[in-house]
């Protein structure tokens, strides 16, 4: 079947987002399937050391078709700004379809951002499958974090998410909370809706891709580390982490180490200077196949959402810690679902990241059992093999697609 992906964000940025369609586009390609990625030019969260002239704006890699466009900016700029250039995109992408005369069985398109839909919508008026895959419920969630105000604005998007869920042949959500809240909002897309877990490759992440010894390049000494590894956005709230770290100063052995680029870092930094933390450290991103590397030498894999989030939307980053043996501290908001994976698979500890005192003392509960952290890291993944492994979650995708 000739399958075409549409994302936002692909391989070499180094994001979540990215990381799925990279799989899921090389999986469906092991299986016999034609794959084409409609993505966007590569520009944020690189690969410091990444030459982005070999990369050409439509070319084959490992079989695999990927066409790339110049868009404006969607990550790291103002929100009219991003919102005027989310709505283009499709625009584009449709555009470049009809001139490479491309023509698909399947779409599947990665939402948000969800005006991205409508490449399926076009697609399936060319008889093609089309399958919204969503990790975060926009506009809702947008209006949660109040980055959208406007009461016209959030009804036209609304209206939006209505119709492009109704056109959907399939949805499918990474967690039960937001099938529930889908359902709740549109009863009669009850049959449409797929409860599909984020996937991970296990054997990806338990790999060596030329070892790099993170303490000695970072100049690392502290004994335990935890890490926060991903986007440093407002969605985040890592002041929280902070505010952790500051409580546990006291703790000599202790570094909380904070990798990735984001509008919000530079803000961080500048705090973790108020503060005067001489135990938290900010560096650049790793490139993905080095984040295993990076994993090796932490004790403690860190998530943070703010609490301002209402979505049930669980991080990507849970599964990559489970997947490298890591305990894991959440701190987030009480209506995510992580919550009940992490304590289903009892690999870790979870908190409100509304109750900044029960994330300082859910911390130092976890640290008490530091001479478990080897068991703790086993248990999350055992969980994550039995869960959330590639090839068991893109079964149920290739399911919808026939």
């Amino acid at each position: 079947m000739r399958v075409l992906l549409v994302t936002d964000s692909y391989w070499p940025e180094i994001r979540s987002a990215s990381k799925l369609m990279v799989d899921l586009a090389e999986e469906l390609k092991s299986r016999g399937h034609d794959v084409i990625v409609m993505t966007t030019w590569p520009k944020y969260n690189l690969d410091a050391n990444l030459n982005l002239s070999s990369f050409k704006t439509d070319e084959v890699t490992s079989g695999i078709r990927v066409i790339r466009v110049k868009s404006l900016p969607l990550h790291n700029s103002g929100y009219l700004v991003r919102g005027i250039a989310q709505l283009l995109l499709p625009i584009i992408f449709i555009y470049k379809l009809i001139t490479h005369e491309i023509r698909v069985e399947a779409a599947i398109v990665y939402s948000p951002p969800l005006p991205l839909a409508f490449v399926g919508i076009w697609c399936k008026k060319n008889r093609a499958k089309f399958i919204l895959n969503l990790q975060d419920l926009f506009p809702q969630n947008a209006v949660d974090l109040a980055i959208m105000r406007n009461k016209w604005l959030v009804k036209f998007f609304f209206l939006m998410e209505k119709y492009c869920y109704s056109c959907a042949d399939s949805i499918t959500v990474h967690s039960n909370g937001n099938a529930h809240n889908i359902r709740r909002r549109y009863p009669r897309l009850i049959n449409k809706i797929e409860i599909i877990h984020n996937w991970i490759e296990i054997a990806h992440e338990s790999s060596q891709y030329g070892y790099i010894d993170y303490r000695l390049k970072f100049g690392i000494t502290r004994k335990y580390i935890a890490v926060f590894a991903g986007v440093i956005g407002p969605s985040q709230g890592l002041e929280i982490i902070l505010g952790v770290a500051e409580a546990l100063r006291y703790r000599n052995d202790l570094l909380f180490l904070i990798v990735g680029e984001g509008t919000d870092k530079q803000k961080l930094i500048d705090l973790k200077k108020t503060m005067n933390l001489d135990n938290v450290q900010f560096e650049n991103f790793v490139s993905s196949e080095n984040y295993p590397n990076l994993l090796k030498i932490c004790s403690i894999g860190l998530v943070c959402l703010s609490s301002k989030n209402k979505t049930p939307v669980v991080p990507g980053k849970i599964l990559g810690y489970m997947a490298a043996s890591l305990p894991i501290a959440s701190f987030l908001h009480n209506e995510s679902d992580g919550h009940q994976i992490i304590a289903d698979a009892k690999c870790g500890v979870t908190a409100s990241s509304s109750d900044v005192d029960d994330c300082i003392s859910k911390f130092e509960l976890l640290m008490l059992k530091a001479n478990e952290f080897q068991l703790i890291g086993k248990n999350g993944f055992e969980y994550a093999s039995k869960h959330f492994d590639k090839r068991v979650c893109i079964d149920k995708i290739e399911v919808l697609l026939e």
